[in-house]
């Protein structure tokens, strides 16, 4: 029954590999915990798996909670089998988790590294040189992350075929197989063409017609091969290392949230937002208005005149 309902979420569902990955670590450890079958979950097994999680292994609320989901989108698949009359899960009183504002870059630290990185773009008659390639690649990567706030997997997933430079924008495949497309900046447009320009002058020799090649990876390795995780990953924490103002994690999802703040504090509608995010309902993306509110907070308390009269009690502070 596991098997099946992990070749739902991967057939149906359109999950990612790394997300089946999740559900089926987590369904092998409650059923080898609870030593059940799955038409025999109940309130009683949960309750202990939860004690078990928190207590024993000392997970974090946020861990549990991702636990607890796993097992209800299995028991609610085991309903639909006719498996199950109820969902246990339902019954069970989750552990609170703190609400974490999303992590963001200050503009300015973004700029300081577009510009301290701009020779890569200026200079290119240099790009058909194989030692400028990695860095240009970097390069694009936190320039592709920061203004299109696109997720890792989806920029892994971006082909040739997905940019259309005559219209200036990317086409993207988001989670459960969305499509959408993303308005790029000229500047931007022009250092991708760029890109591809030493991508075709490091591989010399006849080339097919670019409609042939709408397949190939836009973004690829000095081997020619598509990026993988670890590399964006890697990537990003080095081509931010240094840059002033940027102290805390450094990742591709930073990026991402870096620009739904800024846009959001552009006054950018939160729906337009939500839609250039593949966000399935506004209510993830209003999470980005809390970093508004106490951007807000803090230029009241030092500019509004009632608040510097107030002795430095800042009600809600």
């Amino acid at each position: 029954m596991i098997d099946r309902y992990l070749q739902y979420i991967a057939d149906i569902r359109r999950y990612s590999p790394r997300t089946q990955q999740i559900y089926r670590s987590v369904l092998e450890e409650f059923f080898s915990f609870a030593g059940i079958e799955p038409k025999e979950i109940g309130v009683q097994q949960l309750r202990s798996y939860e004690v078990y999680l928190m207590d024993t292994k000392k997970e974090s609320p946020r861990t549990v909670n991702l636990h607890l989901s796993v097992l209800s989108g299995f028991c609610r698949f085991l309903m639909k089998e006719g498996e199950l009359r109820s969902n246990p899960v339902k019954l069970l009183t989750r552990p609170k988790m703190e609400r974490r504002l999303p992590e963001f870059y200050r503009a300015d630290s973004m700029e300081e590294y577009l510009e301290k990185t701009r020779y890569l773009v200026d200079e290119y008659e240099a790009f058909a040189d194989e030692k400028y390639f990695e860095k240009r690649l970097g390069r694009l990567i936190i320039n592709l992350l920061y203004c299109t706030g696109i997720r890792r997997a989806e920029l892994i997933g971006l082909d040739r075929g997905s940019f259309d430079p005559r219209r200036q924008v990317l086409r993207v495949r988001g989670k459960g197989d969305k499509n959408r497309e993303i308005p790029l900046v000229f500047s931007l447009c022009q250092e991708i063409l760029l890109y591809l320009q030493s991508v075709d002058s490091m591989e010399g020799g006849e080339r097919p017609p670019e409609r042939d090649r709408a397949a190939e990876p836009l973004l690829r390795t000095a081997r020619g091969e598509r990026l993988y995780p670890v590399l964006v990953d890697r990537v990003v924490k080095a081509e931010l290392e240094g840059v002033k103002g940027i102290t805390g994690r450094r990742s591709p999802h930073v990026l991402r949230h870096t620009l739904a703040t800024e846009l959001l504090d552009e006054g950018a509608d939160l729906g337009a937002i939500k839609e250039m995010l593949g966000h399935a309902s506004l209510a993830a993306t209003q999470v980005y208005t809390h970093n508004s509110i106490e951007k807000l907070k803090r230029v009241y308390n030092q500019a509004h005149p009632r608040a510097k009269n107030d002795g430095g009690k800042h009600h809600g502070d």
